[in-house]
């Protein structure tokens, strides 16, 4: 059963209406022996618990835990109920809210209910009316959530395609509107997965070139010998295989933009007659005995260091300069995790749609894990890692068992102090003496514990464990703390 001195928190299966649903419900009572009684009770209708003794504890634990209930008595050691009630109907979403009391009066009830109580109950509680309101309040709660979720979905911040509410990504949109203004070319910087495409879109939008076509190609997957037709075009008989002339992608995006992906692929000759159409507006489709002038707006992206590219010889110093009187930089995700819920949540929802779900949500522990992620795959990872969530998601909200290992198991990368690979192997070792895979093991789970901070529920979600393995693990170690939830 769960202490109310310590922050550990009883985890169950929920075995209400919603199979898959984990709402956390934090109990105020400064009674123990009801204070023990109502988190039995609460944990075997399903639910995850936690206990305070007062106002002052209960409110550091709302912001920490973000519990979906609280179940308060209304007398209690300094401030009363009804000053949490106020303090919890101010947060931004707050969560149901249960008054219990066994000096219950009308006025009382009408006050509770009228700052925003879901209930009002008093003593002797019935123990089965409870969990019939807490079921009740809970899914009044969810319906409102998936209401708001819905309108949120259809007002995201957004930028054209590009989504985001973050001081860089609106820095980014400032650039992007200005440079949308001049001409010329633009380059674009950012790493894999950050959206390039999404900014090079943005800009043809914004510009006066709008009407005209925007025309992506990826340097990349282009070969070599291919480059110059695929580019300028050719002329029929121009070479073997050439059976008609073929406009190039210049011509093609004639009064319009041409994006460039991955320019820092394109070998040398094709950088300097890459760099001749941006002087002069000029290309000669192969073969032919004539120039052609275009009118188009070239965008360029790369995730590479241009500038040691040239240092090394690999890029034109001279392409690079042209290019960069106008030179953007997406930032990666990881350094504007302001939006990263809003992609998420914007990702569930056309995934739920696409696969035919209901997943409405994300639970606690699945979001704590995608907050600590750095996502070095960018907005794509994250976005390829929501549509697998979704995909083997069974209820209405994501858990962290349907998170790639990645995240689960991320703490070696990303969690623990960016501790290296080396010194986690010396820490599992005993002075460089071959100890067992039990001992390993053991040794692991203390690690990995020590850097939640003794934090149980996150320990287990990063293992990728259960509470009442963990909890068999502690026991292994002799921790004094070894008693799973009842």
């Amino acid at each position: 059963m769960t202490s109310p001195e310590t922050d550990t928190i009883a985890e169950t299966t929920h075995s209400a209406n919603d199979s898959s649903a984990t709402e956390r419900i934090l109990v105020v009572e400064d009674d123990e022996q009801l204070r023990r009684m109502l988190c039995e009770e609460v944990e075997e209708g399903g639910y995850r618990v936690q206990a305070e003794t007062s106002v002052e504890n209960a409110l550091p634990a709302i912001a920490r835990w973000h519990p979906d209930m609280v179940i308060s008595d209304l007398r209690l050691p300094g401030k009363d109920g009804f000053s949490l009630l106020r303090e919890v109907r101010a947060l931004p979403q707050p969560p149901c809210f249960l008054v219990i009391t066994a000096f219950g009066t009308i006025p009382q009830a009408v006050e509770a209910l009228k700052s925003g109580a879901d209930n009002f109950l008093t003593k002797p509680l019935d123990f089965d009316h409870l969990l019939l309101c807490i079921e009740r309040a809970l899914e009044v709660r969810r319906l409102r959530l998936e209401v708001e979720h819905f309108r949120q979905s259809r007002r995201t911040p957004r930028f054209h395609d590009i989504i985001g509410d973050s001081k860089p990504m609106q820095k980014l949109f400032y650039q992007i509107r200005q440079i949308a203004k001049a001409t010329g070319p633009v380059m674009i910087f950012g790493e894999s997965g950050s959206g390039k495409e999404l900014v090079a879109e943005s800009i043809h939008r914004e510009s006066d070139r709008k009407d005209g076509p925007f025309i992506p190609v990826n340097c990349a997957g282009i070969p070599e010998s291919l480059l110059e037709s695929e580019f300028f075009g050719h002329a029929e008989g121009a070479f073997t295989g050439a059976r008609k002339t073929k406009k190039g992608l210049f011509e093609e995006a004639d009064k319009g933009v041409l994006f460039l992906d991955e320019v820092a692929e394109l070998p040398l000759s094709m950088q300097a007659k890459l760099l001749r159409v941006l002087q002069d507006g000029n290309i000669r489709p192969v073969g032919a005995n004539h120039e052609k002038t275009v009118d188009v707006r070239v965008v360029v992206a790369t995730h590479r260091d241009l500038e040691k590219n040239v240092a090394s010889g690999a890029f034109r110093e001279d392409l690079y300069f042209r290019m960069d009187t106008f030179a953007l930089s997406i930032p990666p995700l990881r350094e504007r995790k302001d939006d990263l819920e809003l992609l998420a949540v914007r990702f569930l929802s056309e995934y739920s749609r696409e696969l035919g779900k209901k997943v409405r949500g994300f639970s606690a522990d699945a979001l704590d894990l995608l907050r600590n992620y750095s996502f070095p795959g960018n907005v794509r990872e994250l976005q390829n890692t929501i549509k697998r969530a979704v995909t083997f998601c069974e209820g209405n909200a994501v858990q962290a068992e349907n998170l790639p290992e990645r995240l689960r198991g991320g703490l070696s990368l990303h969690s623990l102090n960016d501790e290296r690979p080396l010194d986690m192997t010396a820490r599992l070792l005993d002075n460089g003496r071959i100890v067992s895979m039990e001992e390993i093991k053991l040794r692991y789970v203390r690690h990995v514990l020590d850097q939640c901070k003794g934090n149980k529920r996150r320990a287990a979600a990063l293992l990728g464990i259960g509470r009442r393995t963990l909890y068999e693990y502690l026991k292994k170690m002799g921790s004094s703390d070894d008693s799973p939830p009842e």
